[in-house]
């Protein structure tokens, strides 16, 4: 791999959950960058400035300046990132089986409520596929996407008070791979 000469930019909103996966597989890959908050609140959303909206017509976070792209879904920037930076790979490369299994009504008095209803109805099924799939961490025994993308949303049960004692494949490996 060549030396990088630009220090990407990763355009985020802190408390986001595919910013923080974003964060999480940089950090992973010992990639050094710039950051650039992006508030999705303050001043009616700071994510529809005509300057942000020029770098992402979407209006979301995260948005990663790198190798001059502009990438702007959590899962592809991870998968570039692996493709182009190496080890570790959060993408299971080596084994095809692991790399298939691999996870790829709201107003403010209802935002909870929104929240808890699908992190649970999500978790319940995650559960049932961990338990088949999760050695060490989701997918056997290395730290990999589904790791990077559940870390975050385990965060986001948390706050909104999901009970997670009925999830324990799901909690039993998070100790290992919170940063």
């Amino acid at each position: 791999m060549a030396a990088q000469t630009i220090r990407p930019i990763l355009h985020s909103f802190y408390p986001s959950s595919c910013s923080w996966r974003v964060r999480f597989a940089l950090a992973l890959k010992g990639i050094e960058y710039e950051y650039k908050a992006v508030h999705l609140v303050k001043d009616g959303g700071q994510q529809f400035t005509d300057t942000y909206k020029a770098l992402n017509p979407q209006c979301v976070v995260p948005t990663l300046e790198i190798d001059g792209l502009v990438l702007t879904e959590s899962l592809v920037i991870i998968e570039y990132l692996d493709e182009t930076r190496g080890p570790p790979y959060l993408v299971p490369h080596r084994y095809p089986a692991k790399r298939a299994k691999n996870l790829r009504y709201v107003g403010d008095e209802n935002k909870s409520e929104w929240g808890k209803h699908w992190i649970t109805k999500g978790f319940d099924s995650l559960e049932l596929v961990l338990q088949k799939t999760a050695g060490k961490y989701c997918v056997g025994d290395e730290v990999t996407m589904a790791d990077v993308c559940l870390v975050p949303q385990v965060n986001n049960a948390k706050r909104f008070k999901v009970e997670m004692s009925v999830y324990p494949t799901i909690t039993g490996g998070l100790s290992q791979v919170t940063p």
